[in-house]
């Protein structure tokens, strides 16, 4: 592995899952399927991502959602990964170490894709960011209900923020207390974006009531931060070796803020994930536990979407240096 000016190479630490979520984890009879016409669609909508990072992307997008939703039907599948593969080719864009060279720039996209979440018509011809975005918000508006479709849209939103957040402290992570990041991380992970595709896709609806109960809104939260947490170690090398700064992540704040050195510190988070995974199975279990039709299929539902991100961190993107 190559790393930054100061970034010391070290092993991945990969925590202990097995207990809470133990393997192997359902896949999506599509995933193939949805791998080569995802590539199209990206292909189509002119990312602008180069060939190599972009057939990664769709296959760890592709492969991530058929274990995210492996009971959905292609459409439903591909629309999913679509909009996930969205959300991360602009962050590898226009995020990570191009919004630390210039914030203002990734300002003025986010600005320009709220926009379109709010529905406004373009003022200035859109990029190709914008013009996929409008195109997968019509077809979601399509096959949801009111509440659905405000719901997703207020984490994808979110998610914007989060990046725009994260910006601003590429270049000095030690400006940011590891409490402040553990409760931004789970607006820059994207987790509860595809939380709230979920129901979409697979067809069923949490009434208000329960969609807005404090057991619901805790179970999400917790899958979010894991899902942090876990993206973290997994990314943790990518990172370091695009940068001469520390990656903006959890090892990086444990070493910080505890004066851990850095294999110390993965250990850390690797012991940090294995206990948020026990307090998420607990949660799931207690929503399935509920006797409501609708939560139990959200709490299965919740339990694919941790495997999924379980499953990605031993994936090319993160295993493989970048040079």
């Amino acid at each position: 592995m190559n790393s930054g000016p100061g970034i010391t190479p070290v092993p991945l630490t990969v925590p202990d899952f097995g207990a809470a979520f133990p393997g192997p984890f359902p896949t999506s009879p599509h995933a193939v399927t949805a791998d080569r016409r995802l590539r199209r669609w990206a292909a189509e909508r002119n990312l602008p991502v180069p060939a190599d990072e972009l057939r990664t992307l769709c296959g760890i997008t592709s492969q991530g959602i058929a274990r995210a939703l492996p009971t959905a039907d292609l459409d439903s599948l591909l629309l999913a990964a679509e909009l996930f593969l969205w959300l991360v080719a602009f962050d590898d864009t226009h995020g990570e170490v191009t919004a630390a060279v210039d914030p203002a720039a990734l300002a003025g996209h986010i600005d320009e894709l709220t926009g379109v979440l709010a529905g406004n018509a373009p003022t200035s011809p859109p990029g190709p960011f914008t013009t996929a975005l409008r195109d997968l918000l019509d077809r979601i508006r399509d096959r949801t209900t009111p509440s659905q479709y405000l719901t997703l849209t207020g984490h994808l939103h979110g998610n914007l923020l989060g990046l725009l957040w994260e910006a601003h402290h590429l270049t000095d992570p030690s400006r940011v207390s590891l409490h402040t990041y553990c409760t931004m991380r789970p607006l820059t992970v994207f987790a509860r974006t595809l939380t709230a595709i979920t129901p979409i896709t697979l067809s069923y609806e949490l009434p208000d009531r329960q969609g807005t109960s404090d057991l619901v809104d805790r179970v999400e939260t917790a899958v979010a931060r894991l899902a942090g947490w876990v993206n973290d170690l997994a990314s943790y090398p990518r990172e370091a070796s695009r940068s001469s700064a520390p990656p903006l992540s959890l090892p990086t704040l444990l070493r910080h803020e505890r004066h851990l050195q850095l294999p110390e510190a993965f250990r850390a988070a690797a012991r940090m994930c294995e206990e948020q995974a026990v307090l998420v199975r607990a949660l799931i279990d207690e929503l399935s536990a509920t006797g409501s039709s609708p939560l139990t299929r959200h709490a299965q539902a919740l339990k694919h979407i941790v495997h999924a991100f379980i499953w990605h961190i031993h994936h090319d993107r993160y295993t493989t240096p970048v040079t």
